[in-house]
C-alpha cells in the first residue's frame, strides 16, 4: 500500500508523502490547500478506492503550539486498507475545505468538529451547531474554553467544577 500511496499522491502534492508508520492506522500529513484534491484522488483512484470516511476528528494542540488539527480516518472496503490523514491548521482561524462532496458522512462529522472546536469547513452546505444549542458561547473542546456560568437565565451546574 505504501508504494501505491507514494505513486498516487506525489504528483498531486509535489513531493513524496511522508508516511508515519508509528500511528495505527499509519498517517500522512497533508497541507490545508491540498486536502480536497488528495481526498478526491484517494476516493477515485482504482488502486486505492478509500470509499469510506470512518471519522473526522478535531484536535486542539493548545496555545503554545498555536495549532489545531483535523484528522480523517479513511477505509477501503474492497482492499481492507486503513489510512489516517492529518492537517495542521492555524489556531487563530481554523478553516479547511469540506469533504462532503466526496463522502456524505462528512456532513455531521464536520458539524461536530465545528461545534466543539470552532473549525470552519468551507463549502459545507449546513455548517451549524449539532450538539450544543445554537446560541452557546465558545467551543467546549478547545483547551482554553471557559465554561459558562449561566445559560438562558439558568445556572449551569458542574459537579466537578474546579474553576
Amino acid at each position: 500500500m505504501d508504494e501505491t500511496l507514494v505513486e498516487v499522491l506525489t504528483p498531486l502534492i509535489g513531493q513524496a508523502p511522508v508516511i508515519n508508520k508509528a500511528n495505527t492506522p499509519f498517517s500522512i500529513e497533508i497541507s490545508i490547500d491540498k486536502i480536497l484534491a488528495v481526498c478526491e484522488k484517494l476516493y477515485k483512484h482504482p488502486t486505492c478506492y478509500f470509499d469510506m470516511l470512518s471519522c473526522i476528528t478535531g484536535l486542539d494542540n493548545g496555545k503554545e503550539a498555536n495549532t489545531m488539527e483535523v484528522i480523517y480516518n479513511l477505509y477501503s472496503i474492497p482492499f481492507n486498507h486503513h489510512l489516517m490523514l492529518k492537517v495542521i491548521l492555524p489556531r487563530e482561524k481554523p478553516e479547511i475545505d469540506s469533504v462532503i462532496s466526496i463522502w456524505r458522512t462528512a456532513d455531521w462529522q464536520e458539524r461536530e468538529a465545528f461545534d466543539m472546536y470552532g473549525i470552519v469547513f468551507k463549502g459545507h452546505p449546513d455548517l451549524r451547531r449539532i450538539l450544543m444549542p445554537a446560541d452557546w458561547e465558545g467551543y467546549p473542546l478547545r483547551k482554553d474554553y471557559q465554561t459558562q456560568e449561566e445559560y438562558n437565565g439558568v445556572t449551569v451546574k458542574y459537579e466537578d467544577r474546579t474553576q
